[in-house]
């Protein structure tokens, strides 16, 4: 098993749990984070840390796919271990739908 970071980061790229993991598996998007799939050690210790309710286990429906995605941008984006303040409009956008398809760029972050 491993976790997966899913929509619902988008536009509200909390950081909270990148401080806590013990693997540094977490990657940085210009405005999401995704978790390299190959590096989760199933720990789990990310998942209550994120105010998004955007970690969740690749055991949950429709997981698959976002496996795969995190996949693909873990090995784009850089490596992310440092906390740093959320977006000014982050709390705008929590629990929004539709956001994969009105907000996601592809452009990485700065990491750190």
């Amino acid at each position: 098993m491993t976790y997966i970071v899913n929509d619902a980061c988008i536009s509200c790229k909390y950081t909270d749990c990148v401080e806590v993991c013990p693997v540094d598996c977490f990657y940085e998007g210009e405005n999401m984070l995704v978790i390299h799939p190959d590096e989760c050690i199933d720990c789990g210790v990310c998942e209550p840390e994120c105010p998004a309710d955007a970690i969740r286990p690749d055991t949950e429906p429709d997981a698959e796919k976002w496996v795969e995605f995190n996949r693909k941008y873990a090995e784009l984006w850089p490596v992310i271990i440092t906390r740093k303040d959320p977006p000014p409009d982050a709390k705008e956008h929590e629990g929004e739908a539709g956001k994969l398809e009105k907000y996601f760029s592809e452009s990485p972050g700065t990491g750190g």
